[in-house]
C-alpha cells in the first residue's frame, strides 16, 4: 500500500491541536472543520477538510474535496467575512491535507466544479476584502482539492516531510497515466521542478513562503506547535496591510529564476493588453 492509498489523519490532528479549547463551529458537513481561535495574539478562523468514512459520497470519504466540502468551505469563509464586514478582519488559516478532489459520476452530475469554484471564490473574496490568508500544508495538497482549499492564500507554509507534496496527481497515478516507472518520473522531476514531488523543488518556484524542517508532521506536540504557530505569525506579519493579490509569487528571488517563462508571458500579455 502506498502513502497515497492510506487515509491521512494529519489534517484533523493539526486542526485539533492548533484550535486548542476553541469549539468547532456547528452547521458544517462532518468533513469540514472550522473554529475561531487565536494564533499567538491574532484572531483566526481555522479551516480543514478531514476524512468522513460515513459520507454519502463514496469518492469523498478519504479527505477528498467534493460537493459537500466545497460548499462547506465556502460557507465557513463567507460567514467570517460577513461577521467581520464592519470591523477588523480576522486571519484565515487553511490547514491542508487533501489527497484529491472527489472523482465520481455523481460529483460530476451534481456540479463539483461549482462546489470547488465556490470555495476558491470565497477564499479569494476574503483575501480581497482584507482578510490575511495563510495555508499550512501538513499533508498532501493535490490537484483541484488544493486549488479549492489553500492555493488562494497570501502565503503558503509547508512542513518538510515526504508525505507533504503539491502536484496535479499522485506519483503512482502519474506513472500509470504516462506509462513510466516511478523512478523515471522522479528523475524527470529532478531536472524539471514543476514535475517534481519534492517540496524543496516546489519551493524553487517561489510559491512557498516557508518550508519548515524538523517538525514531526504526524505528532503536533508542544514543540511542533510552537514552531508552526511562530511560522504562521511570521507569515501573517509578512502580508502587507493593503496586499490583496498574489503577485508576490512572481516577485521572489526563487520565482525570478524558477518561473522566468511565466514572468515573461505575463510581461508580454500586459504589453499587448
Amino acid at each position: 500500500m502506498t502513502p497515497m492509498d492510506t487515509i491521512s489523519t494529519r489534517g484533523r490532528a493539526w486542526f485539533d491541536a492548533l484550535r486548542g479549547e476553541a469549539p468547532a463551529l456547528p452547521g458544517l458537513p462532518p468533513s469540514v472543520r472550522a473554529a475561531d481561535g487565536l494564533i499567538g495574539n491574532r484572531r483566526a478562523r481555522l479551516l480543514a477538510v478531514v476524512p468522513d468514512p460515513d459520507s454519502p459520497y463514496p469518492r469523498a470519504r478519504r479527505g477528498e474535496v467534493g460537493l459537500r466540502e466545497g460548499w462547506g468551505l465556502a460557507q465557513a469563509v463567507r460567514e467570517a467575512m460577513e461577521q467581520d464586514a464592519a470591523g477588523p478582519k480576522r486571519a484565515l488559516l487553511a490547514i491542508v491535507d487533501v489527497p484529491s478532489q472527489a472523482y465520481g459520476r455523481r460529483e460530476e452530475m451534481l456540479g463539483i466544479h461549482l462546489a470547488c469554484a465556490a470555495a476558491v471564490d470565497a477564499y479569494a473574496a476574503a483575501r480581497w476584502a482584507g482578510h490575511p490568508v495563510v495555508a499550512l500544508l501538513v499533508g498532501a495538497a493535490m490537484s483541484g482539492a488544493f486549488l479549492a482549499h489553500g492555493y488562494q492564500a497570501h502565503r503558503i507554509v509547508a512542513l518538510d516531510d515526504p508525505r507533504v507534496m503539491v502536484h496535479a496527481m499522485g506519483r503512482e497515478a502519474a506513472a500509470r497515466v504516462t506509462r513510466r516507472p516511478v523512478d523515471e518520473l522522479d528523475a524527470l522531476g529532478a531536472a524539471n521542478p514543476p514535475m517534481s514531488y519534492r517540496l524543496a523543488d516546489y519551493a524553487r518556484l517561489g510559491l512557498l513562503h516557508r518550508l519548515l524542517s524538523g517538525v514531526n508532521a504526524d505528532n503536533p506536540d508542544v514543540n511542533a506547535l510552537g514552531v508552526v504557530r511562530q511560522a504562521v505569525l511570521e507569515a501573517l506579519a509578512d502580508i502587507g496591510a493593503d496586499e490583496r493579490g498574489l503577485g508576490v509569487r512572481l516577485e521572489s528571488a526563487q520565482a525570478r529564476d524558477g518561473r522566468a517563462a511565466s514572468r515573461e508571458v505575463r510581461r508580454r500579455l500586459a504589453a499587448q493588453w
